[in-house]
């Protein structure tokens, strides 16, 4: 079985590249530059490649990322960090099509680096890699405006097709993943509960934010604890006085609702 999985793709180079997690999103492929020819009317041309900024502070995740899209000379990997810091410097210094960013930085989170991005250049694509795929983290990466969303380690997925997928109108989400959405939504559908919108007023105290934030960001209830040095307990206390304050029934409303409202 595991033969049958690998794929043999020839490269632009020549040589035979073989991929054991070929890319299957469906729709618009990206085929390799000396296989099925790719229409010069679509972005991300040898000659105009797609520009790529990749932020994640995994070095070995990062080195995978990067071999994949540098073998792709529709792509072009403009630079790479580690941190949230270093990724605040690649937007500043790079013009950039694609951000490819994990969640999970060391020394922040890359909410906000989507956010800073957004500002900075407000067509960019915006794809996630994480490996995490809790609901509310991915509902509110879209809401942040990501059109992509991909699982690390997952299995028939590919980061250069990624990239290619989301500059040319599409949108890249790992396929379990998005299988998960769509039981989550037909669950939704099939139980509806009736939902108030958070009323204009409603304010969130400062350690309030601090607790959404984290929750936005994907951290559980004892992660929460460890971060803010309190109790689990104090969490659940906080996240039912978000609920009630912003009439929400789940994490991932409150999320939505505070980011709508501009509170987080």
């Amino acid at each position: 079985m595991e033969n049958e999985l690998d794929i043999s793709l020839t490269d632009v180079s020549g040589g035979a590249r073989k991929f054991s997690n070929p890319g299957q999103f469906g729709g618009l492929l990206a085929p390799s530059a000396d296989s099925l020819p790719w229409p010069d009317y679509l972005t991300g041309q040898e000659t105009k490649p797609v520009r790529v900024l990749l932020v994640d502070d995994d070095p070995f995740v990062r080195r995978v990322i990067a071999q994949e899209l540098l073998g792709d000379l529709r792509i072009q990997l403009e630079g790479q960090a580690g941190s949230l810091r270093e990724g605040r410097r690649l937007l500043m210094q790079h013009e950039f099509d694609v951000l490819m960013v994990d969640i999970r930085l060391g020394d922040g989170s890359g909410f906000e680096l989507i956010e800073e991005a957004k500002k900075h250049r407000s067509a960019a694509e915006i794809i996630v890699i994480s490996a995490l795929e809790d609901e509310p983290q991915v509902l509110h990466a879209f809401e942040l405006g990501a059109s992509g969303y991909l699982v690390k380690n997952a299995w028939f997925q590919s980061y250069a097709q990624a990239v290619l997928q989301v500059v040319n109108g599409g949108a890249a989400i790992t396929p379990r993943l998005a299988r998960r959405l769509l039981v989550h939504l037909d669950h939704q559908r099939s139980n509806p509960s009736p939902v108030r919108p958070p009323d204009s007023k409603a304010t969130l105290s400062a350690r309030e934010r601090e607790v959404l934030r984290l929750v936005a960001t994907g951290y559980v209830t004892e992660e929460i604890a460890l971060q803010l040095t309190i109790s689990a307990q104090t969490v659940n206390a906080h996240v039912k006085n978000i609920y009630r304050k912003l009439h929400a029934h789940t994490r991932a409303q409150a999320v939505s609702f505070a980011s709508h409202r501009g509170l987080l």
